[in-house]
Order: C-alpha cells, then structure tokens, then sequence
C-alpha cells in the first residue's frame, strides 16, 4: 500500500510540474532566440551610460509600441514602461530589465564590440554593457513579443519595466529603481509581484541560481573628512596629521566586521576604495577624505555597523587630535527574495531548466537596486548562467574581458514569460 501510495504521489508530482510547462510559450522562445540575440548585439555595440540612455529607450519603445502595448516612456528620465492586459481580469505582475552600461573600455574581440566614449565624472572613458544589461534588456523585449501574441493565456496584466541607471545616476541627479517608484511604477495598476533575473558570467549556460530571503547585500557609500593641522614634513610634532589620523580611522572600521559583527549570521564588508590627501611630499597636509562602501545582508546588523562608524569616526579622530565627519548614503537595499513567493515560483524554474539545473546558492555581497522594488511588494531575483560550458575561467563583471555565452539567452526568455504566466494563472 504504502508503495502504490508513493507511486501515485511520484505520478502527481509529475503531472504537476509538467503543467509549469506551457510547450507554445516554450516554442515561441526557440523561434524568438535569433532575434533576441541581434537585438543584444545592437545593445552592446551602442551602449549609453546611466540616466543617458536615449537611443536605448527609442528601441525599445518602437518596439513595444509595434506590439500594440501600453507605452510610457521618460519614466525616471529614461525608462520605458509597457502594459499587457490579458483577455481575463486578474493579478498584475510586473518584469524588470535594467539598460544601462557602465563606463569601461571593451577589450574583446567581437564583430558587434563596443567603440563608444564618453566623459564619467570628468574623464573621458570607453562605455561598454560590462554587467550585461544588454542581455536582460533583449531578454524582456523577447518576452513582451511573446506574452502579446498569446493574450488569451494571460489572467491578469503584465507590466513590463524597463528600468534605467541601476549601476547608480550620475553625481547630483536621482534615478533608478527609486525614482520609477517615486513615479508611481508599482501603480496604475498596482503591482502584486515583481520578477527580476541577472545574467552571470561564471555561471554555466543552462543553469540557474537562486536563493530565499537575503540574496544581494544592502550598498552603502560612505565619505569621511578628517581635519588636521598643516605643517612641515620634517616636524610633524607642530601639526597633525590627517593622513595619520586616516590610517588609524581604516584600522578601526575593520575592527567592526571582524569583532563587533556577528559574522555567523552574515557576511558583511566595509572597503574604503578612494583616499585623497596632500600635494607635496614634505608636507602635512591639511585633509584628507576617504570615500568607500558598506555591503549588509542582514538589517539589524546594518544599523549596527551605521551607528559604530558614526561614533568612531569622530572618535579616533579626536582621539589624536584631529576632527572628522563620516556622511553615509544608501545605494541599495538588501535584495530580498520573499520567501512565499520564491516556494511558489521555483517548481517553474525547475520544470524549464530541469530540476538539476537549479541551485540554490549563498549571498552575495554584490548590490542590486531591484531591491527597491522588493521592499515595497513581493519579489524574486534569480541569476541566469552566461558562461559557454567549456570554458574554465570567466572575466567578472565591470571589467574589460567580460562576455556572455548568449546560447544562454533563450533559457531567460523561457522563464521570465513561463513565471508571468504561472503566477497569474495559480
């Protein structure tokens, strides 16, 4: 008995995920891979910088406008917003795709490579999609195509969100994922879920990573100012020393990650990346500034760290006779897959790659501004392999030698209209 029980079970269990399988959506992806590929080697060979994506933007709306869709554009400066309403009344979910690139020279050899420059806060710099929005912005193209030819499947309305400047806006302007909420992105209609995927250079094509709660770290920038005395090199007993006073100012942040924080929780990092002081090497100088960034993946422990530097940072600095400042600015919010929703949606994922094609994976200490989204709705952010299967090593991401294996791409279009689907349907 208990064995016909297991049987039966095992059949159902069958029978279940194969109905996460729509076969038409799944042969409309295969017939729309072509296309998705020229569309991200156009991206890719004309890429633009956050809050200046123009041209990007002119693409995309032509082509959701030629679909017979909603259309908003200049949302958030740059961003596109498209509507599909299914032939049933239902929930809205809405689908991201993030179009900016970043300012690094390209240094593959590729036929559709990236020869655009640019200024970025005052140097002139090549731009190139070093993270692979140019992927996730085909990706999504692929799918309105493909969830508007097949309106009678649909029981509720699709919001498609193609989202500028997540690698941050320029200094002095808002933007992102922050400013489309302000605008009112999640309304008109109401969003009740939200679904986001990333490319991953070193994760093989044909897999997909994963993981609930916590999955990408909350960002933080932080500047500090420390004032000193100027004098001469050779007497620094008639100054103080900012540079000094610096030093000691890093040696005591990292005493806060490694015996403050409670590590076995979760990982957390504070970086100082930038440190400007001085202009002659027989002189004290004045100032210095130190500019940097705190990775969290758990709240409490954020606003531990947050309150520590804001009380050491003056402190040490007094402590050797200097002043200091420290100015902290949130970036990104901790990127927080909601547990319901990803049970929910993982039999999909599942059911597309194939059971052993899905890992569940640890943190990341990577941000995402996505995470805006999820702190105002439900939400679920998932990584998609970009890595060519015999490859041993990939270049990582913002750098020169980055590439993606677009074989990889037509996996991500299946899901993305697969997820949509299933969970206005459930």
């Amino acid at each position: 008995m208990k064995k016909l029980f297991l049987a039966i079970f095992s059949l159902f269990s069958i029978a279940l995920c194969a109905q996460e399988i729509d076969t038409d959506i799944n042969s409309a992806a295969e017939k729309i891979e072509d296309q998705v590929i020229k569309w991200r080697r156009d991206f890719h060979e004309h890429p633009e910088l956050s809050n200046r994506e123009f041209k990007t933007a002119e693409k995309i709306a032509a082509h959701l406008k030629s679909l017979g869709l909603e259309v908003q554009t200049e949302v958030a400066k740059t961003g596109v917003v498209a509507i599909l309403k299914g032939n049933q009344a239902g929930k809205v979910v809405a689908l991201r795709a993030d179009i900016d690139a970043l300012p690094v020279t390209e240094r593959n050899d590729l036929p559709f490579k990236s020869m655009v420059t640019s200024e970025f806060l005052g140097t002139k710099t090549g731009v190139m999609h070093a993270c692979g929005h140019d992927t996730h912005t085909a990706i999504l193209m692929g799918v309105a195509e493909i969830l508007s030819q097949h309106k009678d499947k649909i029981k509720g309305t699709v919001k498609f969100i193609f989202q500028p400047a997540e690698e941050g806006p320029p200094p002095g302007e808002d933007g992102g994922a922050s400013l489309m909420i302000k605008e009112g992105v999640l309304t008109n209609p109401e969003v009740d879920a939200i679904f986001g995927l990333h490319i991953n250079s070193g994760t093989p094509v044909g897999t997909i990573r994963y993981k609930p709660e916590g999955t990408m770290a909350a960002v933080e920038r932080f500047v500090i100012n420390v004032e000193g005395k100027q004098t001469h090199g050779s007497a620094p007993w008639s100054g103080v020393d900012p540079i000094l006073i610096s030093a000691k100012i890093i040696d005591g942040l990292q005493t806060i990650i490694s015996r403050e924080a409670k590590l076995v929780d979760a990982a957390a990092v504070i970086t100082v990346g930038k440190i400007t002081s001085g202009v002659r090497f027989n002189i004290i100088p004045e100032t210095a500034e130190m500019i940097g960034t705190i990775r969290t993946l758990d709240p409490e422990m954020k606003e531990m760290i947050l309150r520590r530097m804001r009380e050491m940072v003056p402190a040490i600095a007094s402590a050797y006779g200097g002043k200091a400042t420290v100015e902290i600015q949130n970036n990104t919010a901790i990127t927080y897959n909601d547990p319901e929703l990803t049970q929910q949606m993982l039999p999909t994922l599942q059911a597309i790659a194939g059971k052993d094609h899905v890992e569940l994976v640890k943190a990341t200490t990577g941000g995402e501004d996505f995470s805006f989204f999820q702190e105002k709705i439900p939400g679920f952010y998932f990584f998609l392999g970009g890595q060519a299967l015999n490859s041993k090593e990939a270049a990582p991401h913002h750098t020169p030698d980055f590439y993606i294996d677009e074989s990889g791409l037509v996996l991500g279009v299946k899901v993305m209209s697969q997820l949509a689907l299933n969970y206005l349907n459930q």
